[in-house]
């Protein structure tokens, strides 16, 4: 897949959020301190997120550690947290949200969700916040203690280690509920629940979750190459018939970076999650796509990007994940096509994705995709299954 070049001094339009298709966001370099200007959504998000069970070193792993303690102990490495802290489309949006929305936080009782090393908090802080408990499981709770020491607000934020479903509050009820909770694909890891744990345990009513929408979208492209490099690869390795791995590695999603030039269709909303309302179970869902070719080309893979927005602010503000804007650590999700799709302009790709979490292990995602392609040149119509792991 061809690498994105990204270039800080441009701004970006991007045209899809939330239910409204239409609305333009304009994005403006994340090294400023002031908002995109328009109708629009800006950039960045916190660092990382706990969820449910206990860090473990990297020594202490035995053969009983499961998957979920790898994840706590991925987030107890300085490594993840910098990759996310460096990531100013989501950093500088969530201090945009706090700073120029100060009316959210100040004297404002803040559970910021998921931690990491405590940037949340911080900026919540220094906005006039009456109280922040920051909570994260992972080893980084102990280097966020230090953190919030060291910049003199030991006073007003409070570091709790451990589970958001273990641990208690030493208040009844919170103003104010902060988190980066996204993963690939919008949904991986499925941080969303601990989240929506702790909105129903302690929120007041009237009380707000930020950010409070989140969306998924669905687009097409062309890949050819790097398709033939990770998927019929396999075909022949040095000379060796190695295909019986072609069908699994096709049922793992890749996590890349897709040039718009790849695009060959428009992109349609899936889902739209509100935060402050929805239940858990509203994250696994099956909805139907329309993807309508813009072009004469190929296509070789879905994808799968999602947007942010905190509506709550005194102007719209949020970021998005798609290929036509600024990178962001999540990058996008493809999923390769067993087929090759020959599309002409105006021919549509019709399906639906169904989307749950494992029953194993519910921070992973499994995908069902259908799609159908009745074409000049292309008539298909088959059922895929990927699993993110």
């Amino acid at each position: 897949m061809t690498k994105k070049n990204n270039n800080n001094n441009e701004e970006e339009e991007f045209v899809s959020f939330g239910h409204n298709l239409n609305t333009k966001i304009r994005f403006e370099d994340a090294d400023e301190d002031e908002v995109a200007e328009g109708s629009g959504f800006e950039a960045a998000q916190d660092e990382s997120m706990c969820e449910a069970g206990e860090s473990t070193d990297a020594a202490e792993v035995t053969d009983d550690t499961t998957s979920a303690d790898y994840y706590f102990d991925s987030y107890s490495h300085f490594g993840i947290h910098e990759e996310m802290l460096k990531d100013v489309v989501r950093t500088k949006t969530y201090q945009n949200v706090i700073y120029q929305n100060k009316f959210l936080i100040k004297d404002k009782i803040v559970l910021d969700v998921g931690a990491g090393t405590g940037i949340l908090s911080l900026f919540c802080a220094k906005a006039g916040a009456k109280h922040v408990y920051a909570v994260e499981c992972s080893q980084m709770a102990d280097m966020a203690k230090e953190i919030v020491k060291a910049n003199g607000f030991s006073d007003v934020i409070t570091v709790l280690k451990g589970k958001i479903e273990e641990i208690e509050l030493p208040t009844p009820k919170v103003d104010v509920i902060i988190s980066e909770w996204m993963g690939y694909f919008l949904l991986f890891e499925n941080m969303l629940d601990s989240v929506l744990y702790a909105r129903n345990k302690w929120l007041v009513d009237g009380g707000i979750v930020l950010p409070d929408k989140a969306s998924l979208f669905l687009t097409a492209i062309e890949d050819s190459e790097y398709k033939e490099d990770k998927i019929e690869f396999w075909n022949s390795v040095y000379g060796f018939d190695m295909s019986c791995i072609k069908k699994k590695a096709m049922m793992e999603p890749l996590v890349d970076t897709v040039d718009q030039n790849q695009i060959v269709t428009d992109s349609k909303l899936l889902k739209t999650m509100d935060i402050s309302k929805m239940s858990s179970g509203d994250a696994s869902f099956t909805a139907p796509f329309k993807l309508v070719a813009q072009r004469n080309d190929y296509i070789h893979a879905l994808v799968a990007y999602f947007d942010v927005s905190f509506t709550m602010c005194h102007k719209l503000l949020g970021f998005s994940t798609g290929p036509r804007s600024r990178a962001t650590h999540w990058k996008q999700t493809v999923m390769y096509l067993e087929d090759v799709l020959t599309i002409c302009e105006g021919e549509t790709i019709t399906g639906s994705m169904s989307v749950s979490y494992n029953k194993k292990n519910p921070r992973d995602v499994d995908i069902k995709l259908s799609y159908s392609l009745n074409g000049q040149h292309s008539k298909v119509s088959r059922t895929q299954h990927y699993k993110m792991r």
